[in-house]
């Protein structure tokens, strides 16, 4: 990770730690950067946050003071980003997101020209420039000012994009979703729609400050009575920038994504679209969906946190798909990054062609208990070389063996350790979760801001 950019581009608290000179700069860079041969073409996408409209005009501003024109998707979501950058040759694309986080965050996410996270290199060029290393980039003047493009057809060439893939008719289904206040407001439903299900819509009534509140994948509860109280069938929550999904069943049950991974994974292995019969996911998934792939004689991958790391795994070893059980999910034959509507689709599909509820279809997975608590802290390196904090959490693994697990790791956004545990009930989790906290605590890392 560098200074201002981590896993998942440039994210803080609006006009606090990511305002809008940073966005003007990062603007003046790409807008130069990409431009230094040809007029550069970048496109941008943007959440509902009130915040998110002052981004965008100061990235248009410094891309277009660099000579580069700025084609604007309005709101629409990260994967609709990765899309239009990939399929209509520009530049790079630019989300203005703070994914799951509360309205008062942004961040810029920067996207290739082949639709993937930016390169880290081209990240820490930025970075240079943004602390004034790397000199200073001249002002485009008259004709070689860019321009600003409304380019809304991009987001509907999407939509069209994800109509295209359903293999069947929804045609009877009851579906509900969250739109989380974000990013699928404006493509969601339609999708459903189209696709002939009786679509039943929550939280999609964004106001600028409202995105993610109380709703959405963080906030899976407003969706699970939803579906139990309407009598419907399944039901899809996405986050704010609609790269994540969680899903419902008709009981009213969560299923994220390890159980999404899990339930697609042997859809596929099924039909012979499982890539080495492989699945990839991240250190954070449940104990119970590798055992689970076990019995179903599926393997798997574990890579660090974050997408990026899930996808990079992929494109190295050609693997089909792969995700997080926070509900990023990778399909590589159809997308480059998570997409929460695409997954909804390929849900769908398992329901659709086994002709059964989605509660039956995950009846052999079995998640373990999992408790997962956040401690903020002055340097998370301290925390991640220290002996004590390393003998406490090796002596809970000795204790837990082949029935669970200790996971303590550095948030990528956050000055924040993360302390998980899985084992066979919620109170052996809490136990070693607050031992280990303990320990972080007495010898004096956490801190209150």
């Amino acid at each position: 990770m560098g200074k201002y950019f981590g896993t998942d581009g440039f994210r803080g608290e609006a006009n606090v730690t990511l305002t809008v000179e940073h966005a003007y700069r990062v603007g003046r860079f790409l807008g130069w950067y990409f431009g230094q041969n040809h007029r550069a073409r970048v496109v941008i996408g943007k959440d509902t946050r009130r915040s998110s409209y002052m981004f965008e005009y100061s990235l248009v501003a410094g891309l277009t003071a660099s000579g580069a024109d700025a084609y604007l998707l309005h709101v629409t979501s990260t994967p609709s980003v990765s899309y239009v950058v990939r399929t209509e040759e520009f530049d790079c694309g630019i989300m203005i997101s703070a994914s799951h986080n509360p309205y008062y965050d942004n961040g810029i996410k920067l996207i290739n020209a082949g639709g993937y996270k930016m390169e880290a290199e081209v990240e820490a060029k930025i970075e240079a420039y943004l602390d004034g290393e790397a000199g200073e980039i001249p002002f485009a003047k008259r004709e070689n000012i860019g321009r600003t493009v409304d380019y809304a057809i991009g987001r509907n060439r999407y939509i069209g994009y994800l109509i295209s893939l359903a293999t069947r008719s929804f045609k009877k289904v009851r579906v509900g979703l969250d739109l989380a206040n974000g990013s699928a407001t404006t493509i969601a439903k339609g999708v459903f729609d189209a696709l002939g299900a009786k679509t039943y819509v929550i939280s999609n009534e964004p106001d600028g400050t409202n995105i993610n509140a109380g709703c959405g994948s963080t906030h899976i509860e407003r969706l699970q009575r939803y579906v139990v109280e309407n009598g419907l069938d399944v039901g899809f929550a996405y986050d704010g920038d609609a790269d994540r999904c969680m899903a419902v069943d008709e009981k009213g049950n969560l299923v994220d994504g390890d159980k999404i991974m899990y339930l697609c994974g042997v859809y596929m292995k099924k039909h012979g679209e499982l890539n080495h019969n492989t699945v990839v996911t991240t250190i954070m998934s449940n104990l119970g969906l590798y055992k689970a792939f076990d019995r179903a004689g599926i393997r798997y991958e574990k890579t660090k946190v974050g997408d990026k790391y899930v996808y990079e795994n992929m494109m190295a070893n050609g693997y089909s798909i792969g995700g997080e059980q926070s509900g990023h999910i990778i399909f590589s034959k159809h997308a480059t990054t998570g997409d929460g509507v695409l997954t909804s689709l390929k849900v769908m599909e398992v329901m659709l062609e086994s002709k059964e509820p989605l509660s039956e279809l995950l009846k052999d997975i079995v998640i373990y208990p999992q408790v997962l608590k956040n401690v903020r802290v002055a340097d998370k390196k301290q925390v991640r070389e220290d002996e004590d904090v390393k003998a406490a959490i090796a002596a809970a693994e000795a204790v837990l063996g082949d029935n669970g697990r200790i996971l303590v790791r550095e948030s990528g956004t956050e000055p924040v350790m993360r302390v998980m545990a899985e084992a066979a009930s919620n109170e052996v989790c809490h136990q070693h979760v607050d031992q280990i906290i303990d320990v972080i605590r007495k010898k004096g890392y956490i801190t209150e801001k």
